[in-house]
Formats: C-alpha cells, structure tokens, sequence
C-alpha cells in the first residue's frame, strides 16, 4: 500500500467495485477499502442474490402444489429447510469467490480489508483488520461505497424480543410456524411470500395505507390480492406501539382504525428498511454534510466535499444495485477526468421478486401528477391475454404512461407474470426514446406474454391520435 493514491474507494460492494474498477481503467493509482466481516457486498451475501435464489425455491414448490390445474397428480411435497440453505450457501459462495479474486488478484488497483474514517478533507485513517495496525492514507479524489445496514429499532421493547432482520432471515435453517413482517417494502413483501409458501402463518404490519409505498395503488392493489387469496394477512395504516414476549410468543401490539390490537408469532422479521452506512466514517472532518445518515450528492455524485463522491445506497437516492454501478462508474470518470457527468434517473427501474411480479420503469402516474407532468395511461389485464391465461396466471396488467403532446414513453408497470423480465422491452424502448407509435409497430411474435405491451400502447396511440 501506498502512502497515496489518485482515487480510494471506501466499500468494495457493487458501487465501490464499479468505482475501482473504472478509475483504474481510465488510468488513475487506486485503492480500494473494505471493512466489512466478509468480501462481496450487500447484494451478493445479504441482498439480492441470497434473497432471489430462496424465492425460486418457494416459488417453485408453490407451482408444484397447484400442478393438478394443467393436469397433473403429484404426491405432497414438502418443503427441506437444510437442503433449501445447502442451495443457497452453494449459489452465493460462487457468486462471492469470484468477487473476492476481482478484488484480491487485480494488478490493477490495490486492495485493503480495513475500517476507513476521514481525519482530514484529503486524509483517511485505515485501521487494518488483518494486522491491527494503523496507518493514514492520502487521495486526490476519495469515493464513498459503504452500502447501508439495518438495525431493528424505533419501537418500544423491540430490542428485547430478539427480532429477525433479513440478515437473519436468508439463513434460516427452520420454518417457524408462524411469522409477523413489519414492513411492507420489496424486502418485506418478498420475504412474507417466501416464508408463507414454505409453510408459515404469515402476517404483515404495513404503516402506510398500501403495500410498496410510493408505487402507483393499482399495482399493490394486485399485490395485495394476491397475498390475500393465498392466506397471508395483510393489515396496512397501523401503527406498531410495542414489541413483547410472552412465554414462546413474541407479541407485536398496534393501532388500527382506532383499536388496539397484537398479533402473536413465533418470530418477527423487522424489514422497515435499511439505513445508509455512515457511522463511523467521521464525516464531518472531510466536511461532508449528511441528511439522517445518507451523504448528499448532486447528481454528479459529488458530495459537499467537491473532491469525495457517494454512490449506491450511502447516498440515499435509490437502493438498487444496478444503480449503484452507473453511479459508481459516474463518479470514477468525474473523479479521473475532474467532468461533471450526472446520473439521469429518467430509466429508473424497480422489481419485486413476488408471485404476481412487480416492476417499474421511469415515471408513475403519481410521480407525473405530483411533477405536473402532462400523461397519458393505459392498462391491459392479464386475465385477458391469451398467453398468460394459458400459464394460469390470471392477476394483475400492465400500463404504459406517454406524453400526451408527442406520444414519448414516459414510464411503464407490470403487476403479473415474469414482470422483472417483461418490463425491459420498456426499459429499451425508452432508452431508445420510442414513441408509443414506434412501438406499437414492433412486431411481437404470438403467443407471448410481451404480446401484452402492444395493447396499452396501441390504446394510447388511440387516445393521442384524435
């Protein structure tokens, strides 16, 4: 290691490795940092790789219960914990080795497992984990990665009932019989499905009026309906007063509709979101601002120090991981090349792992409406097309949303079948800055689900045209 570099990355996650990696290919000395108990980052050992190869798991064994529909007998299946964990260990081992020797074997950056705090506006101090030394390190231009974590909290007595958090969650060897979920985030909502088609007594505590808050109701009211007529309950607009235990049981208690209530399960999954990882990293000495944690950026990822950058979920704008490459990488060329480069959220895109999937692209309808944006919408039930009725998936539409004035893809939605994968035919359309008429001339082969598009947009092409 250096006493130097033109770039140090703190966080070696998805983010921090995109940062590394591209400031050392546009030529810059560059040192990367992880501080973290294990090598990999969020997304591949807690996040999204873990969380997705369970649900195909339960997913799977979901479809297999309900096989007599087509026509098919099979005995009663059931689900193996330890083998289902087996699955999982095996998946994310493969992911993460491979990310370990991207970091530990590339000649071109160093690599250091070490705690990281700023002791100056240019200055870092490492506390090696490996050796237990200390030692400071200088950088030209500095690139803040260090994700975000949770840690259950704000509700009295929380602490005491020894709650899951997904941490606990992914690793679990054994169904509990019956499981609370508060939250009602993607993280909650697709753990809740998980553990309920393996076998829990599933409930669901959501503060706010609707599942996936923030998402436009016609898509959690899909969600919601689906949850409901598979025996998960759901109780949204309450309000969690205590967390206690009696005997076996954790009793969560809260308000709803004006009337105290409790719910008793054998666990409580805490899943109100995570928080950016901040702590520790001194801040204020570097004359970084933080807003409740997240370290503000502009939209070129520069924080209020013009020479440290923040990316990924530090930063507070958008958990996702594809994200938080594309500002990993942004801050590295701004960084390098001293640009000015911003992230443009017109693409951003959103999926929920859950059976009916829920995805997004660009604008909602509300965000437009809250925006003053001018928009014109439509839907297509699923229950309608012929593809998915075949696949028996009935639940749930897509919607396209288009400037009234030039008939510009503004945004889309799918609550249905194979939403994470149906939504980039949008994401490329809009990318390519199609117009609903452009897209509505696209061949799509039949049958298909992405046969489905062409209603919507055809529909508005309609609406537009008169």
């Amino acid at each position: 290691m250096k006493n130097s570099y033109d770039v140090v990355v703190i966080g070696a996650g998805s983010a921090g490795y995109a940062a590394a990696r591209t400031a050392a290919a546009e030529g810059a000395s560059v040192l990367i940092v992880e501080g973290g108990r294990e090598i990999g980052g969020l997304c591949i050992l807690r996040g999204c790789m873990p969380t997705k190869a369970l649900l195909e798991t339960s997913h799977r064994l979901h479809e297999i219960r309900r096989a007599r529909q087509f026509g098919i007998k099979v005995n009663k299946p059931a689900a193996l914990p330890l083998a289902i964990q087996k699955r999982r260990a095996w998946l994310i081992e493969d992911f993460a080795s491979y990310r370990r020797d991207q970091l530990t074997k590339s000649k071109k950056f160093h690599f250091a497992r070490a705690r990281a705090a700023f002791i100056g506006t240019h200055t870092l101090a490492l506390n090696l984990l490996e050796s237990e030394k200390k030692r400071s390190v200088g950088f030209k231009k500095c690139i803040i990665a260090t994700g975000s974590t949770v840690t259950p909290g704000g509700i009295p007595g929380i602490e005491k009932i020894t709650c899951w958090t997904s941490d606990h969650a992914i690793l679990a060897k054994k169904i509990p019989g019956s499981l609370t979920v508060l939250g009602g985030g993607a993280v909650a909502v697709e753990l809740a499905q998980h553990f309920f088609r393996l076998g829990s007594k599933v409930t669901i505590l959501q503060r706010s009026g609707q599942l996936l808050s923030g998402t436009d109701p016609d898509l959690a009211g899909v969600l919601r309906t689906a949850f409901e007529r598979e025996g998960i309950r759901v109780i949204t607009g309450c309000t969690v007063t205590a967390a206690r235990k009696s005997g076996s049981k954790k009793i969560i208690d809260y308000l709803h509709e004006g009337r105290k209530r409790s719910v008793a399960s054998e666990e409580v999954l805490f899943a109100r979101g995570r928080r950016p990882a901040t702590e520790g990293l001194n801040c204020q000495a570097a004359g970084i601002e933080l807003d409740n944690d997240a370290v503000r950026v502009g939209p070129d990822m520069r924080t209020t120090n013009p020479d440290v950058f923040a990316v990924g979920d530090v930063n507070g704008l958008l958990e996702v991981v594809h994200i938080a490459i594309q500002q990993g990488e942004i801050a590295a060329r701004n960084a390098v090349r001293g640009t000015d480069e911003k992230w443009d959220d017109r693409l951003k895109t959103l999926v929920v792992f859950t059976d009916p999937n829920i995805a997004t692209v660009g604008l909602s309808e509300a965000e437009c409406t809250r925006r003053g944006i001018p928009f014109v919408s439509a839907s297509y039930p699923f229950a309608d097309h012929g593809k998915s009725m075949i696949r028996g998936a009935f639940l749930g539409h897509v919607k396209m949303i288009a400037s009234p004035e030039n008939g510009r893809i503004l945004g889309a939605a799918v609550a249905g079948p194979e939403g994470g994968e149906l939504i980039h035919e949008i994401i490329v359309a809009m990318a390519s800055s199609l117009t609903v008429r452009e897209f509505a001339a696209i061949p799509h082969y039949h049958p298909t689900l992405s046969e489905i598009w062409t209603y919507p947009a055809e529909d508005i092409l309609e609406k537009i045209s008169r």
